[in-house]
């Protein structure tokens, strides 16, 4: 199959599986496709999936990340010893682990297209990812705690796996409780990737944008929990803050200069 066909075979799967849109037309621009692509596994519930889907998915999206180009650890900017930066997508990340900032329903993003890092990770997965943080959840029996961490593979993504944290969410001011929540997300993840002995870490901007936390107070949380935990490690650990937005590249390349 060609990209071009395992796309208009995926979303036709897709179409069949979720009656609600079987009127749907298949566009015929690339993008068009993408994003009605995205959207069907983006709203898709936690349920099984064949084995023959996933083959075609795996093959797809594993030549979408070749096409968007791979970036590895030692491809970003250090800053300290034991602390990186770089700008860009996560997804493009060949580090160890990435982390995702998720909701405490940890299922990841139903809306279609969202912007925010939570639909990018698990989109870019594949839909694996959704179902083993299912399995995950129904386990534990109740929504996941703020300021704490899990692990999952990673699937379709050039990291070796993913941590899932919950931030804080902002309403009004930050408050001295919200400042130790998102400490303890960085705190947790990083503990949790030494448990795997995991030798480095590419955070996202934790609880920003959708969440509201200031980005300059969260910047100055991240890399003073992260500075602290590489003390303590001695440098047996790596860790690199990923952005997005010129906005926080400039407060981390500050903050790390």
């Amino acid at each position: 199959m060609t990209q071009e066909q395992r796309r208009i075979w995926l979303i036709r799967e897709l179409l069949k599986e979720q009656k609600e849109y079987a009127g749907v037309e298949i566009p015929a621009q690339e993008q068009e496709q993408k994003r009605l692509l995205r959207s069907l596994c983006n709203v898709r519930p936690p349920r099984p999936v064949s084995s023959e889907f996933l083959e075609v998915q795996d093959a797809y999206l594993q030549e979408e990340t070749r096409r968007k180009g791979i970036v590895r650890p030692e491809d970003t900017q250090e800053m300290r010893k034991g602390i990186r930066l770089w700008q860009g997508d996560i997804t493009r990340l060949a580090a160890d682990v990435i982390v995702n900032a998720a909701n405490s329903q940890m299922l990841g993003c139903f809306v279609p297209c969202h912007g925010c890092i939570d639909n990018a990770i698990h989109t870019a997965a594949g839909l694996q990812l959704r179902l083993e943080c299912a399995r995950i959840m129904g386990q534990q029996g109740r929504e996941e705690p703020t300021g704490r961490a899990k692990i999952t593979k990673a699937y379709n993504l050039p990291c070796r796996y993913v941590l899932h944290t919950v931030g804080p969410i902002i309403y009004g001011s930050v408050t001295a409780e919200d400042r130790q929540l998102l400490a303890s997300c960085y705190r947790s993840c990083l503990e949790l990737a030494k448990r795997y002995d995991l030798e480095n870490v590419a955070f996202c901007c934790i609880s920003t944008g959708e969440f509201r936390f200031p980005n300059e107070l969260a910047a100055e949380i991240a890399v003073s929990t992260a500075e602290e935990f590489l003390r303590e490690e001695e440098g047996r650990m790596e860790v690199i803050f990923n952005v997005f937005k010129d906005k926080d590249y400039e407060i981390y390349r500050r903050l790390l200069g």
